[in-house]
């Protein structure tokens, strides 16, 4: 089968979903081709059915406190198989309800899923295994990201995140190795549903892209809630099959050990999805990372190809990834005019307790400012102690000559919210920490902590914030 197309999208996750939809809506003639079904990872492998599953460990956690409320009930029971039902219910019903799907097909864009691998056959074909063949002008390519694989012995034996969420029965036993967003999300999850969890990081803290403070909260958390913390661990050796499950050996400073579970999580990293995609045959470049190489048009070394989402390895978000697809679906109909900039991104993960963070950590905001810093904690926020949530802490980071706010960093109950409203703030300009001391939210919320935070900073550097110099929530 031969087509021919103005735009042909690769990909159908939050950037492809974006840039079709985009691309259809100017008017250009566009195909939107997937590999698998609509929605990509973020619905079917990725925030979505992660975020389900982490709402029940939550749900577990939350009825296990019912006693302390007068609310007696027995010991909550996970029944595993009815929760994956539950995950496919959500999954479907997000994929089902998603208006993008209606927009590309309304501005008369067609929707091919389920193709298999795609690939460059020239710079203006793509060919699938299916017989699928399509002729473009341009493309755009969000073939989003895959888990990185090691070069160790054994590795086969190994799992990926994906394979986690995916499993049909609770594992008695789990090693994860890779403390990042992905990893501490799937040993906080399995941890609360009964695992024991051993939590490999080869960094000097958990969590290496997060701030310090941050990164130790939640260490001393997982730990305090039972799972095994191994940071610094050294390097590994081999993993091995065993009648039970993994062996995992690994050595440091010319010490071997060796630990065993049921099933080894490896979750290091986040790689391009292009190994199927033959990105070569059509000129288009790769970094020494094996992501797409593009300009700051999301244009590739070839001009009529464009990329966008976790395929560039920019920023590996859901919104970062739809605001790269508008961007490279109008750079495509209309040529490079739009241009992607620097900007503050929220990021959290659905851990527990939650983290998340905006703008910069205290060690990377040292290297070209001068800091002070204000903490408050959860175990003296109002709401905190009526939800018995007491954990936590938020962090401001702030320029002390300018009196700016460079970063906000939250650990604890709706850490992610309360970061959404750090973020929200500083997007409209209200960046001065005695601007943010000042303003009012309700009580008693976990936004409080936020403004709390700001009066101590604001205090810090003896600014004027008025009747929120005697605030001590």
């Amino acid at each position: 089968m031969s087509s021919t197309a103005d735009v042909v999208v690769i990909g159908a996750g939050p950037a492809g979903v974006m840039a079709a939809a985009h691309a259809a809506e100017l008017g250009a003639r566009t195909v939107l081709v997937t590999q698998q079904s609509f929605g990509g990872m973020a619905a079917n492998d990725g925030p979505v059915p992660v975020r389900t599953l982490a709402h029940t460990a939550r749900l577990m956690r939350n009825a296990r406190q019912l006693g302390q409320y007068g609310v007696i009930i027995n010991e909550p029971a996970l029944d595993y198989q009815r929760l994956l039902e539950r995950v496919s219910e959500v999954t479907r019903d997000v994929r089902q309800r998603t208006t993008l799907r209606t927009l590309i097909e309304s501005h008369g864009g067609i929707i091919r899923e389920s193709t298999g691998p795609v690939r460059f056959e020239d710079a203006h074909t793509i060919v699938t295994d299916t017989g699928l063949r399509l002729e473009s002008e341009n493309f755009i390519v969000c073939t989003g990201g895959v888990s990185k694989k090691l070069p160790i012995p054994g590795f086969e034996y190994t799992s990926t995140h994906s394979d986690a969420w995916s499993l049909t029965a609770v594992p008695p036993s789990m090693i994860v190795v890779g403390c990042g967003a992905t990893g501490a999300q799937v040993a906080s999850v399995f941890n609360t549903f009964g695992t024991r969890v051993e939590l490999f990081e080869a960094s000097p803290h958990v969590l290496p892209a997060e701030d310090d403070d941050v990164a130790a909260a939640v260490a001393a958390a997982f730990q305090h809630e039972g799972i095994k913390v191994r940071q610094n661990f050294g390097s590994i050796d081999s993993f091995e099959k065993t009648p039970a499950g993994v062996r995992m050996t690994f050595s440091k400073d010319g010490n071997r050990e060796t630990v065993e579970a049921t099933l080894a999580v490896v979750a290091v990293g986040w790689g391009a999805d292009t190994d199927a995609l033959k990105p070569g045959a059509a000129g288009v470049d790769v970094t020494p990372r094996g992501f797409l190489q593009v300009n700051d048009h999301l244009q590739t070394s070839a001009p009529h190809i464009f990329a966008a989402g976790d395929v560039t390895g920019r920023v590996m978000l859901a919104s970062e990834a739809m605001r790269d697809g508008f961007v490279a679906a109008a750079n495509a109909v209309h040529g490079p005019r739009l241009r992607v900039t620097e900007h503050l991104i929220p990021a959290g993960s659905f851990t527990d307790p939650e983290y998340a963070s905006v703008g910069l950590t205290e060690r990377k905001a040292r290297e070209t400012h001068n800091v002070i810093t204000a903490v408050s904690y959860y175990r003296a926020s109002v709401r905190a102690i009526i939800d018995g949530q007491s954990t936590g802490l938020c962090k401001l980071v702030v320029d002390q000559e300018t009196s700016e706010i460079l970063g906000c960093h939250v650990v604890g109950e709706q850490a992610t919210d309360v970061v959404q409203v750090a973020s929200m703030a500083l997007a409209a300009g209200l960046r001065r920490v005695d601007d943010l001391a000042r303003a009012t939210v309700s009580f008693p919320t976990y936004a409080e902590i936020l403004i709390a935070t700001a009066v101590r900073a604001a205090k810090k550097l003896n600014l004027e914030i008025g009747w929120r110099t005697h605030y001590t929530a």
